[in-house]
């Protein structure tokens, strides 16, 4: 253990190592999207438990597959559910780390607030400090957490990079790795002005943290190619991550390859192409598929 008492072994993956994290984290609100991109239609759950435990099942198939581990796959961010469950015998994050080499990061956001300034700002989070204390007693290495721009607007995008930086601090202090997530409409009408705006607060927020105090970005792919370079060379950034945002695994890919030093964290992206009526033969097939391309993507 360092000083903040992070996993050595855990932190000098996710700094160094090839690969990139796979986001596991839908929540009761994009559970049935997810679902039902697997082939399962809301007729398949008849209340939220049976919900969550098909999610939980799906998660488990993907996670247990021969085709997900560390050499590929250097984290997976988890909902709060799932962290409190267990995979063949042992709590999530457990079984990602002893087993699969891989580190467990928990989405901490209670979901977005409605739009103002032209940004969505993370709801409450009252109860923080609580599942802070609850995830690192469950092994978790880091959080995350999401807000949404939608305009170019200097005011709300502030506020969106105000608003993470405290949490952030929240979630040094309790001995984690916060991964703050401002994401960029990609139909926001001047994507790039937006983007502007939000490396400059990001850079100005980045350069108030106290030295070694390690957090990580997961952007919205830029317009710019190798917009970030700044970011990825700053001293309290451990990685920069990049999220699909709406865009196909082919088109996230393209992308990623020409942002050098930036690794995927995808969701949809991840998971496209995977099905409920697939035998397990066919499901390891296409989920190593996606995981390679995603890993050279990655890789640049």
């Amino acid at each position: 253990m360092n000083s903040l008492g992070l996993n050595e072994q855990q932190l000098q993956k996710i700094k160094t190592q090839p690969g990139f994290i796979a986001a596991l984290d839908q929540s009761g609100g994009s559970t049935p999207g997810a679902l039902k991109a697997y082939g399962l239609k809301e007729d398949a759950w008849s209340n939220e438990e049976e919900m969550f435990a098909l999610v939980h099942h799906m998660r488990t198939r993907i996670i247990t597959s021969s085709s997900f581990n560390g050499e590929r796959i250097l984290g997976a961010i988890l909902f709060e559910n799932t962290m409190d469950r267990d995979i063949e015998g042992q709590p999530t994050a457990d079984y990602l780390w002893n087993v699969k080499r891989v580190v467990p990061f928990l989405k901490v956001d209670k979901g977005l607030a409605a739009e103002k300034d032209g940004v969505q700002l993370m709801k409450p989070m009252p109860d923080l400090p609580a599942l802070l204390e609850k995830a690192k007693a469950k092994h978790i290495f880091g959080t995350k957490m999401r807000s949404f721009i939608k305009q170019c607007n200097g005011f709300g995008i502030k506020d969106i990079v105000s608003q993470q930086f405290r949490a952030a601090r929240e979630i040094i202090e309790a001995g984690l790795v916060p991964i703050i997530e401002p994401e960029v409409d990609i139909h926001c009408p001047v994507k790039g002005e937006a983007e502007e705006l939000l490396r400059e607060e990001m850079i100005k927020n980045l350069n108030e943290l106290p030295a070694g105090a390690w957090v990580m970005l997961k952007i919205t792919l830029p317009d710019q190619d190798d917009f970030y370079a700044d970011c990825i060379k700053h001293p309290n950034v451990l990685r920069i991550v990049a999220l699909s945002g709406g865009y196909t695994r082919e088109q996230a890919n393209e992308k990623l390859r020409r942002n050098h030093g930036i690794v995927a964290s995808f969701s949809r992206a991840l998971v496209e192409g995977l099905s409920a009526r697939q035998s397990d033969a066919e499901f390891d097939a296409q989920l190593d598929r996606s995981i390679q391309s995603i890993y050279e993507a990655s890789n640049t």
